[in-house]
């Protein structure tokens, strides 16, 4: 059977323990652990949310005929209901907004502090700063996009996922429906009216904003207010602007052709295109094209050599840009071609990563049933299957969980770690001196550095562990229904 990923599992129990704090130094170990009672675990109602490291969760619980919000293992005021869908941590993990009903009506609380009534609450974003908080509210007949706390004009509807902020959360913008008409709303100022529109996206300097409008059945491209031609369609995932904010890029539909549109100027035709990639320094633009029975990738206008397909998810650039690579197939083999020169052939390609210096290549293959990591066109051992592929910040190691029979193992720059019954987030310290990985032991979960093995959980929630400021791992886990937070310190 072929494996490809372990989902570690989930559980929750209810239990009333007290408040505090254990702290403990493991034997033949180079860490202290730190454990933090955050306090029990109740059964959740709702999907639990994590903050993207892991070190935070959130979830609704019922208090009596009541509702209420745990963060943390601290609970917050009671409900008579909470918005389905919209707990929310802001990207650093250190906020939470939700929206909750009191009667017949509906706010948003975040961190805690209850705002204004609405007659109804949807679409709750912070900011990628984590600063701001919006959302859009029903007023009435009428609906309003509410930004920290204050109201902007009242529109006829407010266009569901349309509601984004800037990259510096400095700017936002949202889709509106005004008397049978769609606009976009950008920083309180509506612009055209269309009979349809895409969500907006801001450039990453947060200086420029584009979205699609719908006229008369045909489709466009609005940029900074300025409607470009129209055309049969445009593409899934367009437009896309480029890391440098200058450049922009779309693919369009135009009768039984498609092609790109490259800061304002269209590309040559294809049967189609689309996956549109920039490098990270803008440079370069890089997509997929079908010509015939045939695909191609095309770099910067310029078409690549034929295959069968292009693979998923690829092109990738290396963070400097200045290395690309692909998957492509022939037949029934697969192969990856870097910077243009093709590798050897295998039976399918499951993962591609390259190193922020743009140096070093690896890649995760089946070879009949048996699976192997490629590193730099270095093939490894095998294996029955493999799951997370990943080098350090300086490109220097790799590492990666793989399937030996019904157990799983970290290898780490080709030498194989101990066996368990299931690994998970498995992560590079900042500097890649250290390795640090969520395993399945039994019926218990426990957290490995640098293979050693720290305490026994019930449970080890996803996203963690994760590595913080100092070098301390962090990760939230369960044991006999109570919260904690753990902290693997270094001993210096």
């Amino acid at each position: 059977m072929r494996k490809v990923a372990v989902v570690m599992r989930y559980v929750v129990l209810s239990v009333v323990v007290c408040l505090g704090a254990t702290a403990a130094v493991w034997a033949d170990s180079q860490y202290r652990v730190e454990e933090v009672r955050l306090g029990p675990l109740h059964v959740p109602t709702q999907p639990p949310v994590f903050s993207t490291d892991g070190c935070h969760l959130a979830y609704v619980t019922s208090s009596g005929s009541k509702w209420v919000v745990v963060v943390d293992g601290v609970a917050g005021p009671e409900y008579d209901g909470i918005g389905k869908g919209t707990l929310v941590f802001s990207a650093d993990g250190k906020r939470v907004a939700y929206s909750a009903n009191k009667g017949e009506k509906w706010l948003v609380i975040a961190d805690g502090v209850p705002g204004p009534d609405y007659d109804g609450i949807a679409g709750l974003v912070f900011s990628p700063d984590g600063k701001r908080v919006a959302y859009a509210a029903a007023k009435g007949e009428k609906a309003v996009v509410v930004v920290d706390g204050v109201a902007g004009p009242e529109y006829d509807d407010i266009a569901k996922g349309a509601l984004v902020f800037s990259r510096d959360g400095k700017r936002v913008a949202h889709g509106a429906e005004k008397g049978g008409k769609w606009l976009v709303v950008v920083d309180g100022l509506a612009g055209p009216e269309y009979d349809g529109i895409g969500a907006p996206i801001f450039s990453p300097d947060g200086k420029r904003v584009a979205y699609l409008g719908q006229q008369g059945g045909k489709w466009l491209v609005v940029v900074d207010g300025v409607a470009g031609s129209a055309y049969d369609g445009i593409g899934k995932g367009s437009p896309v602007f480029g890391p440098d904010s200058k450049r922009l890029a779309y693919e369009v539909r135009k009768g039984a052709k498609s092609f790109v549109v490259v800061d304002g100027v269209p590309g040559p035709e294809y049967d189609d295109a689309g996956g549109l990639v920039f490098s990270p320094d803008g440079q370069q633009l890089a997509y997929a094209a079908n010509k015939g029975a045939k695909w191609l990738l095309v770099v910067d206008g310029v078409p690549g050599p034929e295959y069968d397909g292009i693979g998923k998810g690829t092109p990738v650039f290396s963070p400097d840009g200045k290395q690309m690579a692909y998957g492509a197939h022939k037949g029934n083999k697969w192969l990856i071609i870097v910077d243009g020169v093709p590798g050897p052939e295998y039976d399918g390609i499951v993962a591609l990563v390259l190193s922020a210096d743009g140096r070093r290549v690896a890649y995760s293959v089946w070879k009949g049933e048996k699976m192997l990591v490629v590193v730099d066109g270095v093939p490894g051992p095998e294996y029955d299957g493999i799951a997370t592929l990943v080098f350090s910040a300086d490109g220097r190691r790799v590492a990666y969980s793989a399937w030996k029979g019904e157990k799983m193992l970290v290898v780490v720059d080709g030498v194989p770690g101990l066996e368990y019954d299931g690994i998970a987030t498995l992560v590079f310290s900042p500097d890649g001196k250290r390795v640090a990985y969520a395993a399945g032991k039994g019926q218990k979960m426990l957290v490995v550095v640098d293979d050693v093995a720290g305490p026994e959980y019930d449970v080890i929630f996803r996203n963690g562990p994760s590595f913080h400021e100092g070098g301390v791992l962090e990760y939230l886990a369960v044991r006999g229904g109570v919260l904690y937070r753990v902290k693997h310190h270094l001993i210096q």
